[in-house]
């Protein structure tokens, strides 16, 4: 058998060059920090209808005008332009091209928070808490897949609700009304701390690390789409009522629509364990996807 030289191979997959990586990061940050996913602004538009609280549904006015706002004016919708964490579907079949794909998703988010004037929000030292200036390191999750395509999806994640998540070690016997008590501990004590109403993402199994990833990849899921498992369908949907149950309504401020949506994600995890990791996500529910 005859050997395969490596430009043999480059010449058998796709190329992608690093510029265009940087470049399609640059213009998701931007754009996911200006408009609003049109999920989450219907959902702002059904949560006015139901509103029970006269201060609930002003509240509610405001983060539509805001929305409306922000879109037609490119402005960021919030001033806390988040943390930017990259979810990556990189296909196997592609060859990444003039340098390092992890790089150029730093440059990227750089080129993007200057150019469209996005605040700064990360320091390079979470101890000696100096700005690194350009909102970098963000946070990247890879993951391989079939196909030559890549696709990025830029979800700026917010200060405020970031802080109020959690994640525990509940014991197996505690089961499903013990996952239960845990989510709404948490989203009681984040109160208004977290910018009601809220997406809730909900992680459920794998280890310590695992729980935590799919709970904050839950909250890309759109609001109205439930779990393809029954069960956890119909966990989703009891979540989602007895968070609002809690009255902590659209700002904190009482009301009875505290959250969104919530969505739950789950992997297989040790007979010992079930973890549980709750990502809380603000009305400033940004994300933005792009194939390449």
């Amino acid at each position: 058998m005859s050997e395969v030289s490596v430009d043999q191979i480059r010449n058998k997959v796709r190329k992608i060059s690093v510029d265009q990586i940087r470049d399609t990061v640059a213009t998701l940050c931007w754009e996911a920090c200006y408009n609003l996913p049109e999920d989450i602004v219907e959902g702002f538009h059904k949560a006015r209808e139901s509103e029970q609280s006269p201060l609930g549904r002003s509240i509610i006015d405001q983060l539509i005008e805001n929305a409306q706002l922000a879109a037609t004016e490119d402005r960021p919708y919030c001033h806390d332009t988040g943390l930017t964490v990259v979810f990556a579907e990189v296909g196997q079949d592609v060859y990444i091209d003039g340098g390092n794909f992890e790089e150029a998703i730093h440059e990227g988010i750089r080129k993007g928070y200057k150019e469209g004037y996005l605040r700064n929000s990360i320091v390079g030292d979470p101890l000696l808490r100096k700005n690194t200036n350009d909102n970098t390191p963000g946070v990247i999750h890879t993951k391989l897949v079939a196909g030559d395509q890549i696709k990025l999806t830029v979800l700026p994640k917010g200060g405020g609700s970031e802080n109020m998540s959690a994640m525990k070690f509940l014991l197996p016997g505690e089961g499903v009304e013990g996952v239960k008590k845990f989510v709404l501990d948490t989203i009681i004590a984040a109160g208004g701390r977290a910018c009601p109403p809220i997406v809730v993402g909900v992680g459920i199994g794998g280890s310590f690390d695992k729980v935590t990833e799919i709970a904050k990849k839950a909250i890309l899921r759109d609001i109205g789409q439930y779990h393809p498992e029954p069960h956890i369908a119909q966990l989703e949907k009891e979540l989602l009522e007895e968070i609002n149950k809690t009255g902590i309504g659209p700002q904190g401020l009482g009301g009875t629509n505290t959250a969104l949506w919530t969505c739950v994600e789950t992997y297989g995890c040790h007979i010992t364990a079930l973890p549980v990791a709750v990502n809380i996500q603000c009305h400033a529910a940004r994300k933005k996807s792009c194939i390449i």
